[in-house]
């Protein structure tokens, strides 16, 4: 994902605190041809995989998640951040947001995400591993068995990939961030 790092360093801005603007291209506007090498890369990653459903969380991980589900024709579920009045059967959990600094009760229906299913969670990024962690939650409550987790771009400094593997959580992360210490980008 050569791409990827090069554009991270090119347009990507980093501010106090950890964090890492790369809304030109990924979360804000969408780079289509860059979005579209992230979910191929995905594919081949997760290619000795069985699994029947993609999930994500909005808004920033469905672009990728979609394009992954198009390319192997799997349905692409999006786990919502307001519960919709029309949702029936909803599973919940509380998700913390490191770059807003707030938490969201994020819903799903357990008639998009069952004990049948055995699925790929996609991301835009992994930081403290709360959205993951939202995730892992969500599907033990469906029953439903987590394959693997891809991130486009992991914060290491973060600890989130600490936190998935305690959990025993396979992942794969497209570019890593080795820091971000005076604002500086540093990729693994």
């Amino acid at each position: 994902m050569d791409i990827l790092k090069e554009r991270i360093m090119q347009d990507g801005k980093c501010y106090p605190g950890g964090i890492l603007k790369v809304d030109s291209f990924i979360n804000h506007q969408m780079d289509p041809n860059l979005m579209m090498d992230c979910a191929k890369e995905f594919v081949r990653l997760f290619s000795d995989l069985h699994f029947n459903k993609i999930v994500t969380i909005e808004a920033s991980g469905i672009a990728p998640a979609i394009l992954v589900g198009y390319i192997l024709q799997l349905p692409v579920v999006f786990i919502k951040k307001k519960q919709p009045k029309t949702m029936d059967n909803m599973l919940s959990t509380v998700v913390h947001s490191f770059t807003k600094d707030r938490d969201y009760t994020v819903c799903i229906s357990n008639s998009f995400l069952t004990e049948d299913d055995h699925v790929i969670f996609i991301d835009d990024f992994l930081a403290n591993g709360n959205a993951a962690n939202g995730v892992i939650e969500l599907c033990a409550s469906a029953g439903a068995k987590i394959e693997a987790m891809g991130f486009i771009i992991e914060k290491a400094f973060q600890h989130g990939g600490d936190f998935l593997r305690s959990k025993g959580i396979k992942y794969e992360s497209l570019a890593t961030v080795e820091s971000l210490d005076n604002c500086q980008i540093l990729l693994k």
